[in-house]
């Protein structure tokens, strides 16, 4: 089996030392903006701008970025990625799929026997084909899940710059600057079923493309996110319900705090990008303060973002609604605090204003200079004259107001420099 063999040269040559010469400017070196949102409270945030010329790399090859990231080690760095990595590959380069890290006896077809809920019933999967599958599952893990430690940046290399199947993991780390990439794909070979959830049982995926958990201080700037290569309306259904590969492309939990996401795009999608993990977590309070600002959400079909307790400036974003399954953009859950202003919506004629917005929950929204298919809307007014009769109505009262920003630009403009602008290859 591929997967078991030993790498000799891959180490040697997975990470290079950076010619000077190597980019016109050092994105690498860049730090974030003061006043550029919530990731710009206190120090600030500088990730791996102090990093020596021994910790600045050029990767081309899972080996050298799995090197470079030095087991998410506090040491700052700067990790530039060129041309495309794929983490589904072994130690010496060669590309691994689902056969490869199946293990224990798991198939699918004997999983989909063993927990058909007509003869299984309700209850949570157990006995061989699920430990097999989480013996599975463990052994893609090793492979595709990158731990980021504090004080790094990560960028990519001129314009096409792409990590492909990773599942880049910020846990427990201060001061990171992501920009300028492409995250591709971030594909579960081994989903896990649920036969309770949402009633009618479903499938989970373990991966997200990048995932913050206990996180601060994180700057995530014109990156691509997407399911590109595999999207899930292309799995079959298993169960009567669709055989899901993907969890978020962005997820920011876990007492996760002080972020700034800008100038990024998150498309094709079902679940985009969830702040705050759960009703229950009530120690994210006063934490999960984030900035979303001149962002792209294209044919994403929720969670752009769905928010708990989090205080999240949300302005100068750009909406594409295409997909067929649409159910909501703005997400109002427990104790979420959102101020939403100057973001730019374009739907179908099935979706309408009122479709913008699901509260689980929530109490308030604040929002202001929204555009739906060019013409100003009030959000709120509508959300609440159109739910009245099965959710509760929403104030306007969130009890703050954003102080570290930049000019807010009209929906309308910030329309337009977005549609140019946001996405992996876009820095000017």
């Amino acid at each position: 089996m591929r997967l078991g063999r030993l790498a000799v040269t891959a180490g040697l040559l997975g990470v290079l030392c950076v010619p000077a010469h190597a980019e016109a400017r050092d994105i690498g070196r860049d730090t974030l903006p003061a006043d550029d949102g919530w990731a710009s409270e206190g120090q600030g945030t500088t990730g791996g701008a102090a990093a020596d010329a021994d910790h600045v790399h050029t990767v081309t090859d899972r080996a050298g970025l799995v090197r470079a990231l030095d087991g998410g080690s506090d040491t700052p760095k700067i990790i530039r990625i060129a041309g495309t990595i794929d983490a589904n590959t072994d130690d010496e380069g060669d590309r691994l799929d689902c056969a490869d890290y199946a293990t224990g006896g798991y198939s699918l077809k004997k999983y989909l026997a063993a927990y058909d809920p007509r003869t299984w019933g309700a209850a949570k999967p157990s006995g061989p084909q699920e430990e097999a599958r989480k013996a599975s599952a463990a052994r893609q893990a090793e492979r595709i899940v990158l731990p980021v430690g504090s004080n790094t940046t990560i960028v990519g290399l001129g314009d096409s710059a792409v990590l492909k199947g990773a599942a880049l993991q910020v846990r427990d780390a201060d001061n990171v600057i992501i920009r300028n990439l492409e995250l591709r794909d971030a594909y579960d070979c081994f989903p896990v079923w649920q036969p309770n959830t949402g009633g009618l049982g479903d499938w989970k995926a373990a991966y997200d493309n990048l995932w913050l958990a206990g996180a601060t201080h994180v700057w995530i700037d014109h990156i691509t996110a997407s399911d590109r290569g595999h999207p899930d309306a292309k799995e079959p259904t298993h169960f009567a319900r669709n055989y899901l590969r993907h969890d978020g492309l962005l997820d920011i939990t876990n007492g996760s705090d002080l972020v700034t996401v800008s100038w990024s795009r998150f498309a094709d999608h079902d679940k985009a990008m969830l702040i705050g993990n759960g009703d229950t977590a009530t120690g994210d309070r006063g934490k999960l303060r984030v900035t979303l600002h001149h962002n792209a959400f294209e044919s994403v079909v929720q969670r752009a973002p769905r928010v708990r307790f989090g205080q999240v400036h949300l302005y100068n974003n750009r909406y594409d609604i295409t997909d067929g399954d649409y159910r909501y953009s703005l997400g109002v859950s427990t104790e979420s605090r959102i101020h939403a202003e100057n973001n730019a919506f374009h739907a179908p004629g099935h979706v309408e204003v009122a479709d913008l917005v699901k509260s689980w929950n929530g109490s308030a929204l604040h929002q202001q200079g929204t555009l739906f298919n060019g013409f100003p809307v009030d959000l709120l007014m509508i959300y609440n004259a159109y739910n009245s009769g099965s959710e509760r109505d929403l104030t306007a009262d969130v009890g703050w107001t954003p102080v570290l920003h930049g000019p807010i630009d009209s929906a309308a403009t910030a329309d337009r420099a977005v549609a140019r602008g946001a996405g992996a290859g876009r820095i000017p």
